[in-house]
């Protein structure tokens, strides 16, 4: 066989095979790579699925690797001192998973869905970042956004209703999970990525409050609600209205 064709056929014009398709290379933090740094990190990364639960990263845990998220949903958070919890943020595909320049994690990541990734060694993008303007800028974008996210997060947990927090919660999760949820979008349909349990706790409300918020909504016709879990919203517009947006 042909070495230079073959090597045309593993790497398409110097883009790793395994990168093509990828949603973190046209949308998250590799599409500032070059296609000599993709090959360089394909080398040294890996694919790997992991299930609902899984810790991915401890807090005080030394971080040895980072991640992009391919699919699913994984959920941040902290631990006070007499081992209460508090959900401090989600990430969704595709975004970056670690935090740069940091030795030791100070938050704890948990896989919220069932979740697959592409992992690669801390020591090879710090080095990248030393490396590429490009990258430490697509980084700063991602950071910037969640900061965003975060800031309209405390108005929501601030100022807003259970029944608008609620609305609100799957506002976001469906502009994150489904692609035609945005601005424009008529309809969306996703799985609710979290228990009551968890989604009380990440807007600091009751279980019990949640779920008849939920029930509301689903007796209202702004959401349809099958199995528990599985969400389809008629209209999003509609959504937002009652997320007080």
């Amino acid at each position: 066989m042909n070495t230079q064709n073959l090597r045309k056929d593993v790497h398409t014009d110097g883009t790793p095979v395994v990168c093509l398709s990828c949603e973190a290379r046209h949308r998250g933090v590799c599409g500032a790579l070059t296609s000599e740094q993709l090959t360089t990190l394909s080398k040294t990364s890996y694919k790997h699925k992991l299930g609902e639960g899984h810790e991915l990263v401890g807090e005080a845990e030394k971080v040895e690797s980072y991640s992009n998220i391919l699919s699913g949903v994984v959920k941040l958070t902290k631990t006070l001192a007499d081992g209460r919890q508090q959900i401090v943020g989600l990430q969704f595909a595709p975004d970056f998973l670690g935090r740069p320049f940091k030795a030791d994690s100070e938050i704890t990541a948990q896989a919220a869905t069932n979740v697959s990734l592409c992992s690669f060694p801390k020591s090879v993008i710090d080095r990248m970042i030393r490396e590429s303007p490009g990258l430490e800028h697509k980084l700063l974008e991602q950071t910037l956004k969640e900061l965003d996210e975060a800031r309209d997060w405390m108005v929501t947990l601030g100022r807003k209703t259970a029944a608008e927090k609620v609305a609100s919660y799957i506002l976001m999760i469906a502009r994150h999970i489904d692609p035609e949820a945005g601005p424009d979008g008529a309809s969306a349909t996703f799985d609710l990525p979290m228990t009551r349990a968890d989604i009380a706790d990440f807007l600091g409300l009751t279980i019990e409050t949640v779920s008849r918020q939920i029930t509301k909504l689903r007796t209202d016709g702004v959401i349809v609600l099958e199995n528990n879990r599985h969400v389809f919203v008629p209209s999003v517009e509609r959504l937002e209205l009652r997320a007080g947006s």
